[in-house]
C-alpha cells in the first residue's frame, strides 16, 4: 500500500467523522468544537509521531542497506582467502596421507601375492 493512497483515505475518513459527529452530536456548538479541538490536536500529535517513526524507519533501512553492500563483499573475500589459506595449510598432510595410502596399497597388493605361495607350502609340508 502506498503512503499517499493511505493518508488520502485517512483524510477522507477524518472528515467524514468529523462531519457525522457535527451532525449527530448531543453538544452544544461550543462544546462540540471544543472537543474537535482537542481531538483535532490529538490527532495532529499523532500523525507526526507516525511521520517521525517512518522516517527513523526509513533511516534505518538506507543504513543497513549501505552496510550490507559494504559488508558482504568484504565477508565474501575474506571467506575466500579462509578457504585458499585452509588448502595451502592442509596440501603437505594431503600428499602426506597420499603417499601412505599407496604405500598400504601396495603392501597389500604383495600380501596378495604372496599368499598363494605361503598356501602351497603349507599344504605341502602337511
Amino acid at each position: 500500500m502506498k503512503a499517499k493512497t493511505f493518508f488520502t483515505g485517512l483524510s477522507i475518513g477524518l472528515f467524514a467523522g468529523i462531519a457525522t459527529a457535527i451532525a449527530t452530536a448531543p453538544q452544544s456548538g461550543q462544546q462540540l468544537r471544543s472537543t474537535i479541538a482537542r481531538g483535532t490536536g490529538t490527532l495532529k500529535h499523532q500523525l507526526t509521531d507516525i511521520k517521525n517513526e517512518t522516517n527513523n524507519v526509513k533511516h534505518s533501512i538506507t543504513a543497513f542497506t549501505g552496510e550490507a553492500k559494504n559488508n558482504i563483499p568484504k565477508i565474501i573475500n575474506e571467506m575466500k582467502d579462509t578457504i585458499i589459506n585452509f588448502k595451502k595449510e592442509i596440501e603437505p598432510e594431503t600428499a602426506k596421507l597420499k603417499q601412505e595410502i599407496e604405500s598400504l596399497q601396495n603392501s597389500i597388493s604383495e600380501i596378495e601375492k604372496n599368499l598363494p605361495q605361503n598356501r602351497k607350502s603349507t599344504r605341502n609340508s602337511q
